[in-house]
């Protein structure tokens, strides 16, 4: 089901003049029969086309955020909330960039991933071919949140490495001031590169339904703090409500495609919304 929406909802691909072969396709009426492999034809007694990276549908940059946040709930956590079942936000993350990245390759696009905390953490440029998917899941596999996030740093990173016109989906809890991520997403936006950003939180972030005097820890540093959290529910959920609306309204006029994800959703679901409105939006 999510293939069939994911198909064709990016313009035809623009051939350029790379020369670096990345795989075969099977040809199909319509295809440019100037790229018919003669070779494989004689072996096989099939027509095949040579595609090559610069003649993909697409290039994709799958950019997770790794940071310490990104591991909550943690065993204390788990254990204080009963979320016993529950995926830390990295985990959740990591299934919806690994199912986006699965759907890209099947089509023929080329998929790369940036981890990141404070600073680039892993980088895999993309790539189109088949078997490359397996290095993008294994680093998803992998990662492990720790340390503080900059989001800033790897955004300018990518930009640096993104010359080209690309689709840029971000996977991040976004904890940290809003205005210097979302300025370093106007810019990519600007470069006419086509963001998503995935704002992944739990649904005790977005609740708060801690009760009784509690120690809050941070998952970035050592700072502690103690506190009444019943007394704060309501000014912690007033600054989570202005934080929210000012990430959706910046995204919104730099024409960036806003996800709010709440780990408590099925993954599937929260692909299927996001395709599905990427097939409303289809040229």
């Amino acid at each position: 089901m999510v293939e069939g929406v994911l198909t064709g909802l990016h313009r035809s691909p623009h051939h350029g003049s790379s020369i670096e072969f990345a795989e075969h396709k099977e040809y199909a009426p319509g295809d440019d029969i100037r790229h018919l492999d003669w070779k494989v034809y004689g072996r096989a007694d099939k027509f095949y086309l040579k595609k090559f990276e610069d003649e993909t549908n697409l290039r994709a940059f799958l950019v997770v955020d790794v940071s310490g946040s990104m591991g909550y709930p943690d065993a204390d956590a788990r254990a204080a909330t009963g979320a016993a079942a529950r995926l830390t936000k990295l985990e959740y993350a990591a299934v919806l960039a690994g199912a986006l990245a699965h759907l890209l390759v099947r089509q023929g696009d080329a998929v790369g991933l940036l981890t990141f905390g404070a600073g680039p953490a892993t980088f895999l440029p993309p790539r189109a071919a088949t078997g490359y998917l397996v290095n993008v899941l294994g680093a998803l596999e992998s990662a492990r949140p720790s340390g503080r996030t900059d989001l800033e740093a790897a955004i300018a990173f990518l930009a640096e490495n993104a010359r080209r016109r690309a689709m840029v989906l971000l996977f991040t809890d976004l904890w940290h001031k809003a205005d210097g991520a979302l300025a370093g997403l106007r810019r990519l936006a600007a470069r006419r590169h086509d963001v998503s950003l995935f704002h992944v939180l739990d649904p005790d972030e977005l609740t708060f339904p801690y009760e009784g005097l509690a120690r809050f820890r941070s998952l970035e540093g050592p700072d502690e703090v103690l506190a009444d959290p019943v007394a704060l529910r309501a000014e912690y959920l007033d600054a989570l409500a202005a934080h929210l609306e000012t990430v959706k309204r910046g995204c919104q006029e730099a024409a960036v495609d806003y996800r709010l994800c709440d780990t408590a959703r099925a993954p599937v679901d929260v692909l299927l919304e996001f395709l599905g409105g990427r097939a409303q939006r289809a040229p």
